[in-house]
């Protein structure tokens, strides 16, 4: 660690630049703005833990204003993006009540949160008398994956030959939905939460989850195939439903495909599908129009993201570094950042961290122009912060140069 007067002078340093390279800004629309060089068709904000009625609430506000000042139309978070139609189809029309979207629409138990019920709600406020054409849009982006497993591939898979065999010639179709649902045999299958950690449970590699790769990667090609008639035989938003549907499918198949693997590369392999089936859903939703993405700063920065699982260390190119490289300028990342989080055990930061060096400024939170700022720092040493707490990732200072920009909230508040 870095001795106090280093470490003063560091604070010093960054206070005398705030004026002349425009670093430091109240946290706003505007000042996010101010830090892209034109309005990126992906605009994502991440968040260094989940659930934080402080941050989801910033995050509600800044979106609202995103919404309302610079004509984002798409709001994505990290949730089931099958599940998401259900809340798509709520803010857009208002389909069932809010009560059932929550509980329904979105996944990991977070449809519980506060701030995400106030987000839906304001989203369905916003829609209520306006053309469809300027609707606002709910997407989730996940894949249908939660920490212990993954989902059955039965309602991609249905889904999806249900939308071509009312639309296309039958004897396209590359199997029968009586086959699809002897292969796929009971979800409880498929679902087995001992597969996660033990390899030889999954049936991902049987041969019924084999021909259901093949299938599935037909059905999906066939959708492609048939674009112009499918568009003019159901309407876009029908197609992109299906071409969802197909993502899905070949995804979660992939993704069992390596829960059965036993080799030391599966846990890389599994984080690996999964912000790959993210990536291609944000590509999917910028594809529509200019959105706006909420989910971990490890899901949505450019470098590679890195954890410890029980199998050791693993590395991988996240869903934001997938969706940047294909969107280049047109993807732009800023990464949130914190001070304490004093109910879970998250006190001050040291200061030779970047939070500790931002937490010793008077603003309790503020935007940050991140490139500017590592460039400010130069050399000046700092440290990866430690977590005291597995669900709170710190900023690794080695990533500021990489985000566009960066939110920092001094102190994150109890839950209401």
């Amino acid at each position: 660690m870095a001795d106090t007067a280093e470490t003063a002078a560091d604070i010093a340093h960054i206070a005398d630049i705030a004026d002349i390279a425009d670093t430091i800004h109240a946290v706003d629309a505007a000042a996010v703005m101010r830090l892209l060089p034109a309005r990126p068709r992906l605009l994502a904000l991440g968040e260094p833990t989940h659930g934080e009625d402080t941050l989801l609430d910033l995050r509600n506000e800044l979106f609202r204003q995103l919404v309302e000042e610079e004509g984002y139309r798409t709001i994505a978070i990290e949730s089931d993006c099958v599940r998401g139609l259900i809340v798509d189809e709520y803010v857009t029309s208002g389909a069932g009540t809010l009560d059932e979207v929550m509980e329904r629409g979105i996944s990991h138990g977070w449809g519980e949160f506060a701030g995400n019920r106030e987000l839906v709600r304001w989203m369905r406020e916003f829609n209520d008398g306006r053309p469809a054409s300027d609707r606002l849009r709910f997407a989730g982006f996940d894949g249908p994956l939660e920490i212990a497993g993954a989902a059955s591939p039965r309602e991609a898979l249905m889904a999806l030959h249900g939308y071509l065999s009312d639309r296309v010639d039958p004897n396209l179709l590359p199997c029968t939905v009586e086959t699809l649902d002897r292969l796929l045999g009971a979800d409880e299958r498929w679902t087995d939460p001992a597969a996660m950690r033990d390899p030889a449970r999954s049936v991902g590699r049987s041969a019924e989850a084999r021909r259901l790769r093949l299938l599935a990667d037909d059905l999906e090609a066939l959708v492609d195939a048939q674009t112009p008639h499918l568009l003019a035989a159901s309407s876009r938003d029908d197609w992109e439903r299906a071409c969802l549907y197909g993502r899905t499918a070949t995804g979660l198949l992939r993704y069992h495909h390596w829960m059965a693997d036993p080799s030391p590369a599966r846990m890389t392999r599994l984080v690996s599908a999964r912000d790959q089936m993210m990536a291609h859903n944000l590509l999917a939703v910028a594809a529509r129009g200019p959105a706006l993405v909420h989910a971990q700063n490890s899901h949505l920065q450019r470098e590679k993201s890195a954890m410890r699982m029980w199998q050791g260390p693993v590395e991988w190119w996240s869903a934001g570094a997938l969706a940047s490289a294909r969107l280049g300028d047109e993807y732009a990342f800023v990464a949130t950042a914190l001070g304490t989080i004093r109910h879970q055990g998250v006190d001050a930061p040291p200061p030779d961290t970047v939070e500790g060096l931002l937490y010793a400024l008077p603003e309790d939170r503020c935007v940050v122009d991140a490139r500017r700022l590592a460039a400010a720092l130069g050399d000046v040493p700092l440290t990866p912060r430690v977590s005291p707490w597995f669900g709170y990732a710190a900023l690794d200072p080695a990533h500021l140069a990489g985000s566009d920009g960066l939110v920092f909230v001094k102190d994150v508040g109890p839950k209401r």
